[in-house]
Order: structure tokens, then sequence, then C-alpha cells
């Protein structure tokens, strides 16, 4: 059993998250949250004499303090992100100084932006011989991005992609998306505050992309979720064709 926690809270919605993460919010003595994007329902389900902190504020440094003191007087910490840990959720940093204390810790998944996007707006990134990767990345704004990962690269694979942290640079994404070969009529599907109440789901083309998001003065927590292989009528997957043999199917030829 580890003493902290590190808990995917999903993007929003306080009923997206695994049935262990809420096991393990509820049972903390300390639950440590990001108040700017984990709404506080997600975590209204903490013991009534668990000490509640919003960790927006802090600076690792004082995140750290704070667990290691709840693990010192023999408590357990659920450390609440937004989405997934596992994604843009600067965890490494804090399991470092977890380590460096001798201090347990564990991972707990949780629902990705990209994917409560997608279900929002009811759509696949994947689609039979068309499509069959997804990019998950960010343009580059105050964190740079590496060589080799500019969205035009990826653009010139023509996948699916999602784009996260760049609301604010939508003007850029379309033309560097446009850069990487995509055509100007290719399906973006814009989600603002995925899982959230007040959650708005945006269609549209790379062509028209800055210009409507700039109509919705969106500036962040917003997803790009670019689909090329929307573009054009798409086969039927043979999963569920009479002639497709599997394990538990024979042919009907």
């Amino acid at each position: 059993m580890a003493s902290v926690y590190f808990i995917g809270a999903g993007p929003g919605d306080p009923e997206l998250i695994t049935v262990k993460g809420r096991r393990l919010i509820c049972e903390a003595d300390l639950v440590l949250y990001a108040g700017s994007l984990v709404p506080s329902e997600v975590v209204a389900c903490a013991r009534e004499d668990a000490r509640v902190e919003d960790s927006s504020s802090l600076t690792l440094d004082q995140t750290h303090a704070l667990l290691a003191e709840a693990v010192e007087r023999g408590g357990m910490v659920a450390r609440v992100h937004t989405g997934d840990p596992s994604l843009y959720g600067a965890v490494q940093e804090q399991a470092r100084l977890l380590d460096r204390d001798g201090i347990s810790w564990e991972i707990v998944p949780g629902v990705t932006a990209a994917f409560a996007a997608a279900a929002m707006a009811g759509e696949s990134f994947t689609v039979p011989e068309r499509v069959q990767s997804l990019v998950v990345t960010r343009a580059p704004g105050r964190t740079a991005v590496p060589d080799g990962e500019e969205l035009a690269a990826f653009a010139a694979h023509g996948c699916s992609m999602a784009i996260y942290l760049s609301t604010s640079l939508a003007q850029s994404v379309q033309a560097q998306l446009l850069e990487g070969g995509l055509t100007g009529d290719t399906p973006v599907v814009v989600v603002h505050r995925a899982g959230w109440p007040d959650g708005e789901v945006l269609r549209t083309t790379l062509e028209k992309l800055s210009q409507d998001v700039e109509y919705k003065q969106w500036t962040r927590q917003a997803v790009f979720l670019v689909l090329p292989g929307k573009a054009e009528k798409a086969p039927v997957s043979r999963l569920y064709d009479p002639s497709f043999a599997h394990g538990w199917r024979d042919s009907s030829d």
C-alpha cells in the first residue's frame, strides 16, 4: 500500500473518475487537488475530518512539504490531478522528491481530455482503412517543443491529432498544420471545458479554425481534435461483417 496516490480526476465531470480513485479520495487523510482545473465536486467525497487543500497557488516545494507532513503523521494522501497524471501531469518531479525521502507512491489513471472531448462530440480518432493512429501533442508556447515534434511534422503523417494547451495559439496551430500538408477542409472539432456543465463543442475546418476560436473568445481549457479521416466517407469496419471470422464467430462464407 502506498502513502501517496496521484489520482487522475478526469476532465471535470465528477463521475468521470475511476472507482479506485474515488475510493482513495474518500479514505485519504489529506486531499491535495489542483483547484484551478479540478472542480471541488470531485473531492467533495472526502472524509469530514480530512484535510482538503487547493494546490493551485503552491510551488513544488510547498506541495511536497504538505505531502511529507501528512505521511510523517501516519496519514495517506490523495494527490488529485486533472485528466490523467501521465499526460502533462508534472508528476515526475513530485515523485522524485518522494523517492528522495523514502515515501511510497502510486499512480491511479484517469480519463484524459482528448477522450472525454471525443466522447462529448461523438467522434472517433480511428477510421477503418483511413486513420489508425493518434498523436497527442501541443503547440510550443512558454514551454518549448523538442525538435522533430513540431505540429507540421506530425501533420505530414495524416493521422488524427489531439492538440492540448494551445487554445490561445489557434492561429499558429492552423498555420503549422497547413504547412505539414493537411488541407483546409480537414475537419477539426474544438471542445471547450470537456466534462464541465458549461462545456461546448465547435465543429469547424482547418481553414476556419483560428477565426472560429477567436469568435468564441476561448483562450484556455480547450482541446483541438484534428480528424483527417472524416474528410471522406469511410468504409465500415469489418469486425461485424458476416464474412469476417474470429475466435468467437465463424464466417458465413
